[in-house]
């Protein structure tokens, strides 16, 4: 069920740009992801820092969308929203020796301060990684190609999230077999 919200609005948003454009897409997108939150809130009674700073640059960039009536907000949002992740990770654990991972998902996964410590610096470059792979789409192909990027660049948040996985799985303290 989570992961039906998770891709709620961007499924909605693809199909509004099909039929209708980028303009009633963008609207689209930010009606469903104020929905998406509404969702997330009842289910978890709260929103986490991340929910809350996408809805903020949904909201900020997608209004500037249809103001201004330029696709240019829209298309650079998630540049900025993944750069500004990788900076902050990027501060806190370098500048401020502070785990934001861990700090955040600790209480979930007990795990070696070692496999944190990669965790972090792999969403590090991860983020960067999708800061600049949507840069580079937005600069170089039309804003055909740039939604189409949108829908099938999920690939990219998939593999690296199973990769994860794969990665914590053995350092995860499962339950010890009776005796």
């Amino acid at each position: 069920m989570k992961i039906l919200i998770d891709f709620f609005p961007i499924l909605l948003f693809f199909g509004a740009y099909k039929f209708y454009g980028i303009y009633v897409g963008t609207a689209v997108l930010m009606a469903a992801t104020v929905v998406q939150m509404g969702l997330i809130y009842a289910m978890d009674r709260r929103l986490q820092t991340m929910h809350k700073v996408t809805l903020v640059l949904i909201l900020l960039f997608g209004t500037l969308t249809l103001v201004l009536q330029d696709d240019r907000f829209i298309k650079w949002k998630p540049t900025v929203l993944y750069g500004a992740m990788s900076l902050a990770l990027a501060v806190a654990l370098w500048a401020m020796k502070k785990n934001f991972l861990k700090m955040l998902l600790g209480s979930q996964l007990d795990l070696p301060d070692r496999v944190w410590l990669r965790l972090n610096v792999a969403w590090i470059v991860y983020c960067a990684f999708m800061s600049a792979i949507n840069a580079y789409v937005v600069v170089n192909f039309s804003t055909e190609a740039w939604v189409d990027f949108k829908l099938w660049g999920y690939v990219f948040p998939l593999v690296f999230l199973v990769g994860q996985g794969i990665y914590i799985a053995p350092h995860l303290k499962g339950d010890e077999p009776a005796a």
